[in-house]
This record gives C-alpha cells, sequence and structure tokens, in this order.
C-alpha cells in the first residue's frame, strides 16, 4: 500500500502535467496527498519543514546560474549573435541537414553556458524555418531540440556549465571536467544514435505524404538575415564563457585554503562567521563567472546593437529564469518528501541490492530523476540520500569519483524527460505542440540517452579509461 501512495502521487503529477497545469502548484499538492494518506496530521509540518526547505535550499544554491544564463542568453539573442550561429550553420550545412543544423546550434549554445529554456527560445524561429522550407512535419521538431539541448552537452560532455554537471562536484570534490575520455564517448554516442533515430522518423513521416503541416500555433516569423554580426564574434562570445569556467575551475581552488571564512571583525553587520569548504563551493562559483564574464562580453562588443532592448531584455530573462528554478525547486521538493515516505524508502531499499557500485548510482538516480521529473532535482535527492555510500563503494572497487561523477550525471539527464519534465513542458509550449503530437520522439531521445549511461560503463571497466 506504502509504494501504490507513492506511485500515485507520481502519476497525478504526470497527468496533471500532460494536462499543462503549473508544476509549482501541482508539485506541492501531489507530494501533501500523499502524505496525507500517510499520516494527516503531518502535512503542515512536511510542508514547511521539508518541502519548503528543500526548495530553499536548491534556490540558495542555483537560482544565480539559472539568472545569469538567462541573461546571457537573452544578450546572445538581442545582439543578433544567436541568429548569426544559426544562419552559419544553414550556410555551411545546407537546409537538407535540418536535424543536424538544430542539434548542432543548441548544443553550442547549451555547452557555451546558455539555460536550456532559453537555447529553446533562440533557436525555435530558425528550426521553423528549416522545417517548413523542406517540409518536414513540425511535430518532429521537439526531439531535435531536446537532443541539442537537454541531452549530451547538458551531463555528459567535460567542462560543460549545465547545472546537472556542477550538482555532483559538491558531492565528490571533482571538478566540471571530471572524467573526459568517458564524457566526450558518452557524448558522441548519443549524437550519432540521436541523430539516426531523428532522421529515421523524418524518412518514415515523409515517405507516408506527411508535410510541416497547417493551422500550427505559435508559428514564428519568418527569420531576416540582413545585417547580422559576424558568426566567428557570435562564437567567441561562447568561447569565452567555456574558457573561462575551466580557468576559474583550475584557479579558484588555489586562490582560497580548504575554507573559506569571513569573520565580523572585517563585516560587523554579520552576527556570526560566515565559512564554508571551498572544495563544495569552487565549481558553481566557476560558472557564476564564466557567465557574468560572457554578458560582460557581448555587452562590449554588441552594445550598440543591444543597449535599447537590454532594459526589457534582462527583466524578460530573469522573469523566464526565475519561473525555470521554481518549477525545479517545486519539483526538487516535491521528490524530496517522496523520498521520506515508506513506500519510497521500500524501492530505495530494494535498489542497494544491486552489486555494482555504478549500476546502482546509474538505476538510482535515473529513477529517481523520474520521480521527480527533473535532472537536478533526482540528482541532488539521490547525492544527498546515498552520496557517503556511493564514495564507499567507488574507494573500495577502486572506482575514481571523477567516474562517478561522470556516470550519476549523465544518469540525471535519461528518465527525467517524463511527460511532467519542466523543460519538455516549456519546449512543447514554446513550439506551439502537444504531448501528444510530439511526445514520442522526446522519449526516444530519453530512451537514448539512458542507454548512453550504461554504455560508458561498459566502456570503463572494459577498457579502464577516465
Amino acid at each position: 500500500m506504502s509504494v501504490l501512495i507513492a506511485l500515485a502521487a507520481l502519476g497525478f503529477l504526470m497527468i496533471m502535467a500532460y494536462r499543462g497545469h503549473s508544476v509549482i502548484l501541482v508539485a506541492p499538492v501531489a507530494a501533501l496527498g500523499a502524505v496525507l494518506f500517510v499520516d494527516p496530521s503531518s502535512v503542515a509540518p512536511i510542508f514547511s519543514g521539508v518541502f519548503l526547505e528543500k526548495m530553499a535550499t536548491f534556490l540558495k544554491l542555483y537560482l544565480p546560474v539559472f539568472l545569469l544564463g538567462a541573461v546571457f542568453g537573452k544578450v546572445i539573442e538581442i545582439s543578433g549573435f544567436s541568429e548569426a550561429i544559426v544562419a552559419a550553420a544553414i550556410r555551411y550545412f545546407g537546409r537538407s541537414k535540418a536535424n543536424f543544423i538544430v542539434v548542432a546550434a543548441c548544443a553550442l549554445m547549451t555547452y557555451g553556458g546558455v539555460s536550456v529554456f532559453v537555447v529553446v527560445f533562440a533557436v525555435y524561429p530558425f528550426a521553423a524555418e528549416l522545417y517548413r522550407q523542406n517540409n518536414i512535419p513540425k511535430r518532429l521538431m521537439p526531439g531535435a531540440l531536446a537532443l541539442g539541448s537537454f541531452s549530451f552537452t547538458m551531463d555528459a560532455l567535460p567542462g560543460t556549465p549545465q547545472i546537472q554537471n556542477i550538482i555532483p562536484t559538491t558531492f565528490f570534490n571533482t571538478t566540471s571536467w571530471a572524467a573526459p575520455i568517458l564524457g566526450i564517448s558518452g557524448s558522441v554516442f548519443v549524437l550519432i544514435v540521436g541523430l539516426m533515430y531523428l532522421e529515421s522518423r523524418r524518412k518514415s513521416a515523409m515517405a507516408a505524404g506527411e508535410g510541416y503541416g497547417e493551422a500550427h500555433t505559435n508559428e514564428p516569423e519568418r527569420v531576416q538575415s540582413a545585417n547580422l554580426p559576424n558568426p566567428i564574434l557570435a562564437l567567441t562570445s561562447l568561447l569565452v564563457v567555456g574558457a573561462v569556467n575551466y580557468c576559474l575551475t583550475v584557479y579558484i581552488p588555489s586562490w582560497y585554503s580548504a575554507l573559506y571564512s569571513i569573520s565580523p571583525e572585517v563585516f560587523p553587520g554579520l552576527p556570526a562567521v560566515v565559512t564554508g569548504k571551498i572544495s563544495s563551493t569552487a565549481a558553481i562559483w566557476a560558472v557564476q563567472g564564466a557567465l557574468l564574464c560572457g554578458i560582460l562580453f557581448v555587452v562590449a562588443v554588441a552594445f550598440r546593437q543591444i543597449r535599447e532592448r537590454f532594459v526589457a531584455g534582462a527583466k524578460q530573462a530573469v522573469s523566464g529564469a526565475s519561473m525555470a528554478a521554481l518549477n525545479t525547486a517545486s519539483e526538487y521538493g516535491f521528490g524530496s518528501v517522496i523520498a521520506i515516505l515508506p513506500g519510497f524508502l521500500v524501492v530505495s531499499s530494494s535498489l542497494q541490492y544491486l552489486p555494482d557500485p555504478l549500476i546502482k548510482a546509474a538505476v538510482s538516480v535515473s529513477t529517481l530523476a523520474g520521480i521527480t521529473g527533473s535532472a537536478s532535482g533526482g540528482l541532488s535527492i539521490a547525492l544527498a540520500a546515498m552520496g557517503d555510500q556511493l564514495i564507499a563503494a567507488a574507494n573500495a572497487a577502486n572506482i575514481p569519483l571523477e567516474v562517478m561523477h561522470r556516470v550519476v550525471s549523465m544518469a540525471s539527464g535519461g528518465m527525467d524527460t517524463l511527460p511532467h519534465n519542466g523543460a519538455v513542458i516549456t519546449l512543447l509550449a514554446v513550439t506551439g505542440l502537444t504531448h501528444r503530437q510530439s511526445y514520442k520522439e522526446i522519449f526516444g531521445i530519453t530512451i537514448i540517452k539512458t542507454f548512453a549511461v550504461f554504455f560508458v560503463i561498459a566502456m570503463f571497466y572494459t577498457t579502464g579509461l577516465i
């Protein structure tokens, strides 16, 4: 019965998200509904002491990354840099390579530090134009956007500044560049198999005589390619983020000792000493600094293009980032409540019997990411609950923690994209499509991404490469 309560809460959240309801509102209802069936008197305490506490913890750590990523994406957009990158890809590869161009454009921006939510907004107009001109069914577009935005560049490629690659650093004392060979191999696997899948879906639909379609909603205006900035300059802005992120990741630990400490003697208004571990914050600081430098670079080189639109654009970006962060934080709160239910403990305990540390980590993280509908939320919950066990098991098996980092990061982006996932909901809303029309292709990418985790594990055990 206890397991059914947990599953019912998850099912309710998925159905409501599928129907378009706000996860921010539905997640606490689903979580507290489950608590109500276990112990009605605990509803209010669990809401305040668990759900809201976990929401606040997530926002405290990662809200700045959401905000800076969104502002960076907005200045990339209003400066014309995003248009220049996609237009250059079209000129170089041709319009017939629509899926590849969309995936490549999304991947460049995501790896450059742009939020996956922002990337969807930036690339969608060009993707729609490509699909329309080639008469490719629009319903297939979310699959390509998903492959480019929230798959290999989100958590597999070493150095990616996305949150899913940052969270493990605070538990394993690693860096975002952990296990580069495994990360690159997993990325190549996802990219090649994912493109093959998308092309097979395209050929099948077009062979059946299906075209772009009519009467679509939220159709973008036709793209005008005049007066675009130099694509090399546009790409440089993304390289700045990656380079600064790498440099700060290397040098921040050397600038501080193992602990940082701010004394009331320096700032008399402090009620107590502010202290913390550099190992658990250096990666987050590095990403924040990299995104800030990227913003300043774009502002400096494209000031004339953005000066009149920056204020309004920044407000829009902050609003969107806040909503995205609240969606993820609410799902994190939901998962945290589900994690304390008796039924969840039954499921969690069954995962402990998996003998291999990497398999246990992958299955646990992917399961929790699926339950919460959030890669970052599921990853945070799993590592908070099992981090010490995974570290001990990895050390006992002589598995480098860099490998554990890469495995859990990639696993978080596996089964997380179920219908109630915030990124999926945003993607479908932006493209004007529904779950019924386009979720099949998104789920196909989800399956490929999940298989990639076990491909990486097998590669490590076979070759010993890191």
